[in-house]
């Protein structure tokens, strides 16, 4: 989903300017527009997609050659098979956390937003404060 507040136009600019002479080629042209919210919603639309597949196809793999040990010791006296016992325990896990995020979408839903995100987008004005989501902190800190 692809929002048009102030925020993510100022994050999309910022992107966008980090890639320097290739945000013609990644962002469609100088500034954000049609071109460039397209391919970013396709990267992010195809992108889980991939990683999906590449996940399916490890387990594919894993299944028919099996797993390593990297000490070389072969222990099948201690082994499980994977069938009853480790799909229901990850099943059991997958749901428990799938309850837990429809409670808290259907429940609380802007708990977790931020109240810049409800600001309407306008180039022409600058916030206050810029700052950075919380994982590129330490970089924001290091300029």
């Amino acid at each position: 989903l692809i929002d048009y507040t102030l925020k993510a136009l100022i994050e999309l600019r910022f992107s966008l300017i980090s890639t320097r002479n290739r945000e013609q080629y990644y962002g469609g042209g100088f500034s954000v527009n049609n071109a460039t919210l397209n391919r970013f919603f396709s990267l992010h639309f195809l992108l889980p997609f991939v990683l999906a597949a590449l996940a399916a196809m490890h387990l594919i793999a894993l299944h028919e050659h099996g797993s390593s040990n990297p000490l070389g010791v072969s222990g099948n006296s201690d082994r499980l098979p994977f069938a009853p016992y480790f799909v229901f325990k990850d099943l059991v896990t997958v749901l428990d956390a799938l309850l837990l995020i429809i409670r808290v979408v259907s429940y609380i839903p802007n708990s977790m937003g931020h109240s810049d995100n409800y600001i309407p987008a306008n180039p022409m004005q600058t916030p206050a404060a810029i700052v950075p989501v919380w994982y590129l902190l330490p970089y924001y800190a290091i300029l």
